[in-house]
């Protein structure tokens, strides 16, 4: 469903499959059995409105309404677990305590052979979410066109949407932010004069960065909320005149003679799709200088974990990020050498993500009167304090994992 910041036109419009109860009783039963075993298997203690409590250690997790959510998980499996934490069937003190240990688990928590079932029953993305050209904008104005003052009221004053880079325990949110933007463009030599290309704009802060330095900017975007308060920022911050934005999707991006000596792109990448990986790499290697260097910041899974979920659809894609794919380093190794393109320098810093997303979840849900100021409901606060503690666990669990790739030319 497309979540907008227009007035509620009623609940039920805005969040359909949240507020249907499904009736299901033979897969309600099924599930039943399947959520008793991969309960008894991790360390989590599940209390139901009786008062019993079962696990012997770990978070808890209240179940609200035990019948409504196992017809969800029943009918729904995963996408059902979330909706029913929408829905308030289930809830838990310490949500990303809960989802870590579950993501920990991940891949022993259903049995292997259902598993390899999820292919045949499970939800099929809908046509419309590839990432064709047509497809990418929709998909992107899905998610950063929500609203600028909404990503405010949470991020750090860098408007940075992606993971910081900490060297001590308490650090400035924006010092180690800035610390990431700097390593890519030290990482890739920017500096003065250096013709640099950003792939993803953001609001704007790494273009800013990069144009204090002396770098003239190409920055492209598929977001037009972003697009404008970046070029705000850039006037406000004096570099305007060094920094283009441009609504533009990579495949369609001018190419300059000689190319750019620089290229960076971050966490970006995981919004193309495995079947457009390719055509992104050779973007990469089309309008990059002879000599010039790639930086890339990307979220990536496990190589094996990746090739098990990359046709499946999740809570993930159909409420929050509609399109992507978390990809292996592997993976993206391939796609770009077959681009030309090789890794030269990698740092990974996954926990810092996890403190990164700890620290958005805690001022997004310091401000509830300022959220729903912006007309976005109490659903809409409950999906996104669930998807901040969700990704904060795939972190915490090292399900996923986070790294910087320079990348240079193989010839």
């Amino acid at each position: 469903m497309t979540l907008t910041q227009d007035a509620p036109a009623g609940v039920e419009d805005r969040w359909p499959d949240v507020t249907a109860v499904p009736h299901a009783p033979l897969r309600a039963a099924m599930a039943g059995a399947l959520f008793r075993r991969a309960m008894s298997r991790c360390a989590v203690r599940v209390r139901y409105p009786d008062g019993t409590v079962t696990g012997a250690s770990g978070p808890i997790l209240d179940v609200r309404r035990p019948g409504v959510l196992l017809s969800r998980l029943g009918t729904a499996g995963l996408i059902g677990f979330g909706e029913a934490y929408q829905a308030g069937d289930w809830d838990a003190e310490d949500l990303t305590g809960v989802l870590t240990v579950l993501a920990g688990s991940m891949g022993t928590l259903i049995p292997p052979a259902l598993q390899r079932l999820r292919r045949f029953h499970g939800v099929r993305a809908p046509h419309a979410e590839r990432n064709t050209l047509a497809g990418s904008r929709r998909n992107i104005q899905r998610h950063y066109d929500l609203s600028n003052d909404l990503f405010a009221l949470f991020l750090d004053g860098s408007m940075s949407y992606s993971s910081a880079l900490f060297t001590t325990p308490g650090e400035d949110f924006t010092t180690a932010q800035h610390r990431k933007i700097d390593r890519l463009l030290d990482r890739t030599g920017t500096g003065p004069g250096t013709r640099l290309l950003e792939i993803g704009t953001g609001w704007g802060e790494l273009a800013v960065r990069a144009a204090r330095r002396g770098a003239e900017v190409v920055s492209v975007t598929l977001s037009a909320e972003q697009r404008a308060l970046a070029r705000r920022r850039a006037a406000a911050a004096g570099v305007g005149d060094r920094i283009d934005v441009r609504l533009c999707d990579y495949r369609e991006i001018e190419r300059i003679p000689g190319g750019f000596d620089a290229i960076v792109s971050v966490e970006m990448v995981e919004a193309v799709g495995v079947d457009y990986w390719p055509a992104y790499a050779r973007a990469l290697a089309d309008h990059l200088a002879p000599d010039g260097r790639v930086g890339l910041q990307m979220i990536t899974m496990a190589h094996d974990r990746m090739l098990a979920t990359r046709d499946a659809y999740t809570w993930i894609h159909k409420y929050v990020f509609p399109g992507g794919l978390i990809p292996s380093v592997p993976a993206m190794e391939a796609a770009l050498s077959r681009a030309d393109l090789r890794v030269t320098d990698r740092l990974d810093f996954g926990p810092d993500y996890a403190e990164t997303l700890r620290r958005w979840r805690a001022a997004f849900n310091e401000r509830p009167a300022e959220v729903a100021a912006l007309g976005f409901d109490a659903t809409f606060a409950r999906t996104w304090n669930f998807y901040l503690a969700y990704c904060e666990a795939g972190f915490a669990a090292r399900y996923l994992d986070v790294c910087q790739l320079i990348l240079g030319r193989t010839r």
